[in-house]
């Protein structure tokens, strides 16, 4: 992202697989898996509402539920097929690869093949750090701008995944799977969201040693 497209974005910095925002605000990402309900027994569907619903009043903080809509791009894969097809010495074999890569590309001629991924954000704020320290001093005293500093950070990112492992558990019992995000999974993320041309064909940007093992 060019440096006028961050000026507009609301985060300061990723750091160990969690958004911190200007106004130091913080963010954990959950990648969350689907179920096919349209294919379950309406007792099952029954019970996977109650379970979410379950879920749901159990939080006593809030989080936001996002769905990401990405066009595919199946150019490299047709490519692919044609150069197997090519090479396939068996006949039956090379037809069929054939037929099947017929099939798929009048299949996407007249529409567009899209894909969901959805995501729960989680926040979290250094302010709730103090908050918590205040009530069990038991002592009325004003709420402060509270700084960034390591000390800080650190307690609130051991609350924020707290949450992170409370949301986790309550969407697998709805038999949902829930993954948080690295830090570099969330830069691919916004560098997708921000160009989704090259990401739609598979272009991401090559990210430094430092931060693939973050």
């Amino acid at each position: 992202m060019t440096g006028v497209t961050q000026s507009f974005l609301p985060i300061d910095q990723i750091r160990e697989g969690i958004l911190i925002l200007k106004n130091k605000g913080l963010r954990s990402v959950l990648m969350v898996s689907s179920i096919n309900f349209a294919l379950k027994s309406s007792d099952e569907q029954q019970a996977i509402l109650m379970q979410f619903q379950n879920f749901l009043n159990s939080l006593d903080f809030s989080c936001q539920v996002i769905v990401n809509s990405r066009k595919i791009n199946l150019t490299g894969y047709l490519e692919k097929l044609e150069q197997i097809e090519k090479t396939q010495q068996n006949e039956l074999l090379k037809y069929q690869t054939k037929s099947y890569r017929e099939f798929i590309t009048n299949l996407i001629k007249d529409q567009t093949i899209m894909t969901k991924n959805f995501f729960i954000v989680i926040p979290y704020s250094l302010q709730e750090s103090t908050k918590l320290e205040r009530e069990s001093q038991l002592l009325p005293q004003k709420p402060k701008i509270v700084p960034m500093t390591e000390e800080n950070f650190q307690r609130a990112k051991t609350q924020l995944w707290q949450r992170v492992e409370f949301v986790v558990m309550g969407l697998r019992r709805s038999g949902l799977k829930a993954v948080p995000l690295g830090t570099p999974d969330l830069i691919e993320l916004f560098w997708a969201w921000h160009h989704p041309v090259q990401a739609e064909y598979g272009y991401y940007p090559e990210l430094p040693p430092e931060l693939t093992n973050l």
